[in-house]
């Protein structure tokens, strides 16, 4: 989906793009009934936005509705959904955002109804897209309140957990967004299964750092390359954000702890370094021993 920019509140197509994620949502089984929304911002002062009250999977584009970034409807024969200003709030935070998708896929917000933080280091594809998940805390849906427990964790993530709701996923267009939450749901999904096998089993300290260099090359930020002394799979980069007690595991066994990863610094903590040393050394040695 090409991503139209200041192309205007009565774009057909943009409208359009809309409905056909919308079917996506309701097909897959993330939005029941009415659940969810869906917009994206079309001007510098201007939103297009699903309307309340209407299934996600059968929208057409007469439906759809338009704002302004106070949440003013200027368009549209259907009022505009009350958790618009959760959409608005995001993109006026980060004005590098252009497409909002919310919504409540089950095995996400399974995750959300037990406040369960969700493990990192586990699958390579969502360490390097996706990263640590942060778990906004509950507020009653709809108001200026419930828009601003996702603030403090907007920076460096475009996936957000919102406790006993749903999930809201953000990005450069509508697709982008709707695909963050398909990556989630699947991940979590697994998660499950694997509980269900036994366990579920972590990279090693190695295979994290890895990954994140990988990261790095690729051009995504991590607040893990800002914060010296977060887990890399503790679920902590975000911890300044929580103003309430910091998510714990539970219902999986606890990640393994490994020191913060700074950008730019690979340099290994002493102790290991010790052990390279040390190694290296009796290797020279027992190398000599045998001339």
């Amino acid at each position: 989906m090409e991503n139209r920019w200041n192309s205007g509140i009565h774009s057909r197509e943009l409208k359009e793009q809309i409905c056909e994620i919308g079917r996506r949502v309701y097909n897959k089984g993330f939005a029941a009934a009415n659940d969810g929304n869906i917009s994206i911002r079309v001007g510098e002062n201007e939103v297009l936005c699903s309307p309340t009250m209407i299934c996600k999977g059968f929208m057409t584009p007469d439906d759809i509705c338009a704002v302004d970034l106070e949440g003013n409807q200027i368009a549209g024969k259907k009022k505009r959904t009350s958790e618009i200003l959760l959409h608005l709030t995001i993109m006026k935070e980060r004005p590098d955002v252009k497409a909002v998708v919310h919504c409540h896929p089950p095995h996400a917000t399974a995750f959300a109804v037990a406040r369960e933080p969700i493990p990192q280091c586990v699958l390579p594809e969502v360490e390097v897209f996706m990263g640590e998940v942060p778990m906004a805390p509950y507020e009653t849906p709809g108001g200026q309140a419930f828009a601003d427990t996702v603030l403090p964790f907007l920076k460096a993530t475009n996936t957000l957990i919102l406790t006993n709701h749903g999930t809201v996923t953000f990005g450069k267009d509508l697709q982008d967004a709707y695909w963050k939450t398909e990556i989630l749901d699947a991940y979590c999904r697994i998660l499950l299964l694997a509980k269900q096998l036994g366990r579920v089993t972590y990279f090693s300290e190695g295979e994290t750092r890895e990954l994140l260099d990988l990261k790095q090359k690729l051009g995504f930020d991590d607040p893990r390359f800002h914060v010296e002394d977060c887990d890399l799979c503790g679920n902590s980069a975000f911890r300044d954000g929580y103003k309430e007690q910091l998510p714990q595991q539970c219902a999986f066994e606890e990640a393994p702890k490994y020191p913060g990863y700074l950008q730019g610094n690979n340099t290994p903590p002493p102790e290991q370094l010790e052990e390279l040393v040390t190694s290296i050394t009796n290797q020279v040695v027992a190398a000599l021993g045998q001339n």
